[in-house]
This record gives C-alpha cells, sequence and structure tokens, in this order.
C-alpha cells in the first residue's frame, strides 16, 4: 500500500468533501496517511483527524510561517499534542525566506525552529523539515542537531541539488518526493531522485497543493501519488510497485509504524 507521508487534510481546500475523499483511500492503494500541521490553528484539527480516521497519522508542529506568532504556550501545546499515541512526528518545521526577508524575521523562525527540533529530541520523534530559499540556514541547523543525537527525519518537498541532498542524506535523512519530480522543467530534482537510494527516498503530496502532471494545478490529494511513483520508477529504472513497496518500508521503519 503507498504511503503518503506529508498532507494537509485539515486544509480549507477539503472542507466540501473532506470524509468523501478520505474514505475513497483504501480503494486507491493509499494505505497510510500522515497529516503534518502547518499552522498554529491546525494544531487540534490535526488531532482530530487522527482521533477519526484510523489509517491517519500526524506530524504535529508549526510551520515557519507562523513562527512570529507562537508564544511559550504554542510550544507546550506541541510538546503536549507529540506525545499523542498517533503522533509520528514534530513537523512541518522549518525555515522559509521566500517571504519573510528581513533579519529579524528569519531571526524569529530560527528560534522556533531549534525550539521544535529540542521538542523533537526530548519526545524521541523524527521531524519534518521545510526549507524554502534557506539553505545554507537550515542545513547548518539540522547538521548542529543531528550531531547531537536525534531520532531521523524527512526533508520535506526537497528543493535543493544534488550537493545539499547528499548532506543530508549522510546524515540517514530521508527526502520527501512529490508531484514536482512530474514536472518537465524539474530538472534539479530528477537528478537528485537518480541520485539518492532508493532506502532513503519517501512519498508525499503536499495535499492540496503542488499536484503532479496530467493534473498540475488542480487540489492535490493522496489519491495522485501513483503518479509520483511512476515518475520515480523511471528515473530509477525499476517498477512503479518496487517504489511503492520500498517507500512504505522506509516511512514506516523511520516513523515506527
Amino acid at each position: 500500500m503507498i504511503f503518503e507521508t506529508h498532507a494537509h487534510y485539515d486544509d480549507e481546500a477539503f472542507d466540501a468533501d473532506r470524509e468523501e475523499i478520505l474514505a475513497s483511500m483504501a480503494a486507491a492503494g493509499i494505505g497510510t496517511i500522515v497529516n503534518a500541521c502547518a499552522s498554529i490553528d491546525g494544531l487540534m484539527d490535526t488531532i482530530a483527524l487522527m482521533d477519526k480516521y484510523p489509517f491517519v497519522y500526524g506530524a504535529v508542529g508549526v510551520h515557519p510561517d507562523d513562527a512570529d506568532r507562537m508564544t511559550p504556550e504554542t510550544l507546550d501545546t506541541v510538546r503536549r499534542l507529540s506525545r499523542h499515541e498517533k503522533a509520528a512526528a514534530i513537523g512541518e518545521i522549518g525555515l522559509d525566506y521566500y517571504w519573510h526577508k528581513t533579519k529579524e524575521e528569519q531571526l524569529i523562525q530560527q528560534k522556533m525552529f531549534r525550539a521544535q527540533m529540542d521538542i523533537a529530541r526530548e519526545e524521541k520523534l523524527p521531524f519534518m523539515i521545510h526549507s524554502r530559499e534557506a539553505a545554507e540556514d537550515t542545513l547548518n541547523i539540522v547538521r548542529e542537531y543531528v550531531k547531537g543525537g536525534m531520532y531521523g527525519g524527512i526533508i520535506h518537498c526537497f528543493s535543493y541539488g544534488k550537493e545539499i541532498a547528499r548532506e543530508y542524506l549522510s546524515m540517514g535523512l530521508y527526502l520527501g518526493i512529490g508531484g514536482v519530480v512530474t514536472f518537465k522543467n524539474a530538472r534539479r530534482l530528477k537528478e537528485v531522485v537518480e541520485y539518492a537510494p532508493l532506502d532513503q527516498l519517501v512519498l508525499e503530496t503536499d495535499s492540496p497543493y503542488l499536484a503532479p502532471e496530467p493534473n498540475r494545478g488542480k487540489r492535490n490529494s493522496s489519491l495522485n501519488l501513483p503518479y509520483v511513483a511512476a515518475a520515480i520508477a523511471e528515473l530509477k529504472h525499476v517498477t512503479p510497485e518496487e517504489v511503492i513497496a520500498v517507500t512504505e518500508k522506509n516511512a514506516k521503519k523511520l516513523l515506527r509504524l
């Protein structure tokens, strides 16, 4: 069964048909979904999905876009929710300099990133990293924490080149690969997928965002993951079935499910 390591079914894009679409997953070969929290407001929504659907697990954390809204109480909430029996990771956390270009904003993001990495270490959970236009700072912080002892992690929606991929892979981390790998202009990501060992890749969608070809531009869902698996299989010269089996094994090993 396909293991979806990163989706946002708490997003308002699914308000009209959330139950219907999640009910269709098993018949489509989707066995497990990790709903990744992406905002302060989404923390409890992610817990509600975990409680309602047996095949939905959660990553609890706060996206860097919300870093300036975080308080000590927010961090306490993340820590408390990380102890839920179906909390599989701390995420998605990290750095995003695309919209946040001032030094002050970036320092706040780094502070909250570190605080949530501390929670991952203390609660013995893997992490899910968001990194956009923040390659060097993200790598330096992750390297520092892994050196001090962590419990593994995924670089979600990996978007950098082979050299940075090599750094993360050498730390034993996993790269999250989604719909972008199907895009014709995604040369750099295709090179990374060719280079990376299959046993360090996991499947993801980032639903409702980043739908793969042939559905690019539409609302994404885990039902599109066969297109991602097929694209990876072509690059790795294996069958889609092997990609699905190995990435499921990888995700279960990392998330201890």
